[in-house]
């Protein structure tokens, strides 16, 4: 396909189009949200992770670059609040501020410092009182044998079984309270919160760090220079997806920054890096990566599924990801219509960026989107509103051409033939497309009456 030799270079668009746009911030970008964040900052600034820096001109990341990664690594409130500020004002570049220095290539260490940050919040994010903890068996506590396996060990008590044939002070019983002790010590250790436990305060800070690196990290996605370092990078790909896995429980930041990082690093994602011989630190799987995608397209929060569907339209192109796209491509393209209901203008254009790619690579999603009911009808209505954006109409017409290229689609499009005619003749910016679409569905012989008069000239 040329659109996945196109896709390749990270374009998505048909011709000599350019790599898609990276996607902007979902919060605190407008000029109502800075003033906001302006105000809050006079208010409240207790709330805030520190205070405001600037930092010099003279500034140079090669000279700090191990003090950046030393602060992030020490835990230390006053160092990593420094760093975290810092690398927040280098990640973030505007449109005409060209930033070099915070290339992650220059800074050892830096991605796997702000990763443990991450991973140090989710470790402690579910709160104990949730967890499902060990059953604690009663039942036969006074018995010699409870029934339960090794569970008299737990108990103090190392009873042998009289036909065991060992006395009571052999080396095996000397051995197993040895074994039992160190085994509960552990299990004390494991089961217990330990002495340093985090008051609220303690975990405010510690999930603020969280969302500041996660934000760092989106910021860098952002950047054609660290694109393929995290790409190729595991456990950033991991630690990503699972925030998105957790968006329920999740704080919501952090969720909307994990998703925006993996939609900038979509195009250069492959997918079977999961099951590759890189050292894993949280396993997630391909099929895991995907449901969790997925579970990002069926949630209500408009930013979520506009992210989750664009990322499902760029990683649909890559061939080697088509295989495990493909036993979600039914649900993928029924929630995408269902999008196309939403007044949101960018929640249309997401779910028709998606389609137009779907039904590029995938013959299945063809076949069965003419058939789904209201699709047609929803991708006309872009048409005709028409959408603000010229491209997403474009898009929204060569979505209907491809599906009439296929001879069983024109049974159920020939029922549109006159809203086709209609937009031929009243919109002149696509009235090549459905010239085209309307000879693919009159014009061609797609039965016996018209292969009769193909060939006896009637």
């Amino acid at each position: 396909m040329q659109k996945r030799e196109q896709g390749k270079s990270g374009g998505s668009g048909g011709g000599n189009a350019a790599p898609p746009p990276k996607r902007g911030r979902p919060f605190g970008s407008t000029a109502a949200s800075v003033a906001s964040a302006s105000a809050a900052d006079s208010v409240a600034p207790s709330t805030l992770l520190g205070p405001s820096l600037q930092i010099h001109n003279s500034f140079s990341v090669e000279q700090n670059n191990k003090r950046i990664v030393l602060a992030l690594q020490s835990g230390l409130k006053s160092e990593l609040t420094w760093a975290l500020n810092t690398l927040t004002l280098l990640s973030f570049k505007e449109k005409d501020d060209m930033r070099k220095d915070a290339c992650l290539a220059k800074i050892p260490g830096l991605l796997d410092a702000l990763l443990q940050i991450i991973d140090d919040w989710r470790d402690i994010a579910l709160p104990k009182e949730l967890r499902k903890g060990q059953r604690t068996r009663t039942l036969g506590a006074n018995s010699v044998i409870t029934g339960f396996g090794n569970e008299y060990e737990a108990l103090g008590s190392i009873a042998l079984l009289p036909h065991s044939g060992l006395g009571p002070g052999s080396a095996a019983e000397i051995s197993g309270q040895k074994n039992t002790s160190k085994r509960r010590r552990s299990e004390w250790w494991l089961d217990e919160d330990g002495l340093f436990n985090l008051d609220d305060e303690g975990r405010a800070e510690k999930q603020q760090c969280a969302v500041a690196a996660s934000n760092i990290i989106r910021n860098f996605s952002f950047m054609p220079e660290n694109e393929i370092a995290m790409a190729q990078h595991r456990h950033c790909l991991e630690t990503v997806f699972q925030c998105i896995e957790g968006h329920i429980v999740e704080d919501e930041e952090l969720v909307t920054n994990a998703i925006e990082t993996i939609v900038n690093l979509a195009p250069l994602l492959d997918l079977r890096i999961f099951s590759s011989p890189k050292p894993s630190y949280i396993k997630i799987t391909e099929k895991r990566a995907v449901q969790a995608i997925m579970g990002m397209l069926g949630s209500q929060v408009k930013a979520w599924h506009c992210a989750a569907a664009e990322f499902l339209g760029r990683m649909i192109i890559n061939p080697d990801n088509e295989p495990l796209l493909l036993p979600f491509v039914p649900q993928i393209y029924k929630r995408l219509v269902d999008i196309l209901s939403l007044q949101a203008f960018d929640a249309q254009a997401a779910a028709i960026g998606a389609l137009y790619n779907l039904v590029d690579v995938n013959m299945d999603c063809r076949l069965k989107l003419a058939s789904e009911r209201w699709a047609v009808d929803r991708i006309l209505k872009v048409i005709k509103t028409p959408h603000p954006v010229p491209e997403v109409c474009r898009k929204a017409a060569m979505i209907i051409e491809h599906l009439a290229s296929d001879p069983q689609n024109r049974t159920s499009l020939l029922a549109y033939e006159n809203a086709f005619a209609e937009i031929l003749f009243s919109d002149g910016r696509h009235s090549d497309t459905f010239a085209r679409i309307l000879f693919e569905l009159t014009s061609k012989p797609n039965n016996k009456i018209a292969a009769a008069r193909g060939i006896w000239g009637m």
